[in-house]
């Protein structure tokens, strides 16, 4: 038994991956603790570790000297605090999961020469994971081809995206191809953080749905606090069919029962689709960093398992004929389920943990070989 400590930034994106290695290497009998920050609270249930650290950390948010050096006290800050938690912990490797949270505990490990594994969710490394990837012993990917990887790509594995037991739980749950005039099951989600670009185009776009379509929807959307009220109002006034939150604990569930979804394209939210195997429209957050998004959806849009759309061109005339087409094409509806599913890696989590065993035993990337699927 070794014990293994985590990294991760406290979005849903980092640690919905982190959580499922957490839970694979706990049933393989091995000690988990896991470093993060505060945010680490917000996503519905307990991280499966034996202890959570919260480490200093900070992004970089202006290039005056004030401001830079406030960035690198709370960097050095983390780096001594995750140096004491691995003096304590010695764990035999430290895995990150990308944010500036993964920083101190990835860099500490490099000065105290303890192996370490770097997992990137996105077709695109992110610049934390940048800067991580040539200290790290190896590097996982999500995806076949990561751009922005050539400085260490003698370390990269494809591993693919852990998903959560939750994914797995409902990944063999066949797609539930909708009657030509039955219910129809829409799902609106923006990410581990709601989306109010949803909020504020969905109602319009449905309301210029034409009024057989629009009797037939079961529409589930998520959506901030803030915006609860008014959007519940727009839906009220259209005698529609509604549950709106603003966080489903219960996400991969909805997922596997929905007939059509609408949501951002993060690289957790592209897994759990491909893996779950459901037909989606993606709208790929317009301000992400290096447009991580966009390239996420384009790797499932050309497997025929998604349909993408950029936010610039998109209006609820546009989505409104989007959401129409696929209600009345159920065939093609159920080949994009199908294409989406062909993409998945449902055994991600075994492959990320059978390269973490073999760096923490003293092995490279370049020799990890992966055990079968049991």
């Amino acid at each position: 038994m070794a014990a293994i400590l985590l990294a991760a930034g406290g979005t849903g994106g980092h640690l919905f991956p982190a959580q499922a290695l957490a839970e694979e290497l706990g049933r393989r009998g091995h000690v988990v603790e896991l470093a993060t920050d505060e945010r680490a609270d917000r996503y519905g249930q307990a991280f499966p570790a034996r202890k959570i650290h919260i480490v200093a950390s900070a992004t970089i948010r202006g290039r005056s000297p004030l401001a830079l050096a406030r960035t690198a006290f709370a960097l050095v800050r983390g780096v001594i605090q995750a140096n004491g938690i691995i003096s304590h912990l010695k764990p035999a490797a430290v895995v990150g999961f990308g944010g500036y949270p993964t920083l101190p505990p990835l860099m500490a490990a490099m000065l105290r020469r303890v192996p370490s594994v770097l997992h990137e969710q996105n077709a695109v490394v992110g610049r934390a994971n940048r800067l991580l990837g040539r200290v790290a012993t190896a590097v996982a990917a999500s995806f076949p081809e990561s751009r922005h990887s050539e400085a260490f790509a003698a370390k990269l594995v494809h591993t693919g995206n852990p998903v959560r037991p939750a994914v797995l739980d409902v990944a063999a749950m066949p797609y539930d191809m909708p009657a030509a005039d039955g219910p129809f099951k829409l799902l609106v989600f923006g990410g581990s953080q709601g989306a109010r670009f949803f909020s504020e185009i969905l109602p319009d776009a449905i309301a210029k749905l034409p009024e057989a379509a629009r009797a037939r929807l079961k529409l589930v959307q998520q959506c901030r606090p803030e915006d609860l009220d008014a959007v519940k109002s727009q839906y009220d006034a259209l005698g529609l069919e509604v549950e709106l939150a603003p966080f489903f604990t219960d996400l991969p569930a909805r997922i596997a029962g929905s007939h059509l979804v609408i949501c951002r394209s993060g690289a957790s939210t592209v897994t759990e689709l491909s893996v779950i195997g459901r037909p989606s429209i993606l709208i790929p957050f317009p301000h992400a960093l290096d447009a991580d998004q966009a390239t996420n959806a384009a790797v499932l849009q050309g497997a025929g398992g998604a349909e993408v759309i950029d936010q610039k061109d998109l209006d609820a005339e546009r989505l409104a004929s989007a959401i129409a087409e696929r209600m009345a094409d159920p065939e093609g509806l159920a080949a994009v389920a199908a294409a989406a599913k062909s993409t998945g890696r449902p055994d991600a989590v075994r492959r990320l943990a059978d390269l973490v065993e073999h760096v923490a035993a003293g092995g490279r990337a370049q020799s990890v070989v992966f055990g079968e699927q049991s």
